[in-house]
């Protein structure tokens, strides 16, 4: 592995890895900082930074590093039984556990104890995933109108109803409910279960949101 030093971690409110959107800027609802070690505090290091309204992230998949890599992977929205090469996807399991997501920069903090603080929007990454870089997106270079999707361009992706009683969603703080039923309706299931008396649990917010899906509808079972 190559030697090289965290800048820093993000923080919000994902505390696992299930249920966090499977690519990022699909939910531009979901808030992150991003928090620098002291070392790279200094505000030199950002100069010029908030002129830009996207970022690219370089972070590390710290939960699924593997000592071996396989050369194919079984994407989940494909049903978790047809298998692609690890180049063709963005699975977590590759040679090197390095990932590469687009965020929007809301702002940058620099007055603060811990500062400067990058607030984002759009984040695909749980909380404490360590940061190796930062760059500026640049809309001249980076964004392709033309480009193909691939085998994703077949995939009918359709957002799920939402349901939640007012006494669970009050449990929620306000400023995180519009993430979350964000979050819900993009089904965070793996693909291939289907079963609709299974509960699944979503750790957010400090608490573990349990829902079940029934004919394209999240249910929201209870909020612990």
């Amino acid at each position: 592995m190559p030697d090289y030093r965290y800048i820093g971690h993000i923080e919000n409110d994902f505390d696992t890895k299930f249920g966090i959107p499977r690519q990022s800027n699909r939910i531009e609802a979901l808030k992150s900082r991003i928090l620098f070690e002291p070392e790279f505090r200094t505000p030199d290091a950002f100069r010029g930074l908030e002129e830009f309204s996207h970022l690219w992230l370089i972070w590390e998949f710290s939960e699924s590093k593997k000592e071996h890599w396989s050369a194919t992977v079984r994407p989940p929205r494909l049903g978790g039984n047809v298998r692609m090469g690890v180049f063709a996807t963005r699975s977590p399991f590759r040679p090197n556990p390095i990932g590469l997501s687009s965020v929007r920069l809301d702002n940058i903090e620099f007055h603060s104890a811990d500062g400067p603080i990058l607030h984002v929007s759009g984040a695909d990454l749980m909380n404490g995933t360590p940061i190796l870089d930062i760059k500026p997106y640049l809309p001249s270079t980076d964004a392709h109108p033309d480009a193909s999707g691939g085998f994703t361009e077949h995939l009918n992706i359709r957002p799920l109803e939402v349901f939640f009683t007012p006494e669970e969603l009050e449990k929620i703080p306000v400023s995180g409910r519009d993430a979350l039923l964000a979050v819900l309706a993009e089904d965070p299931r793996p693909g291939y279960q289907k079963d609709p008396a299974r509960i699944y649990g979503i750790a957010y917010a400090g608490r573990d949101v349990r829902f079940r899906v029934e004919d394209r509808k999240i249910l929201v079972t209870e909020v612990l």
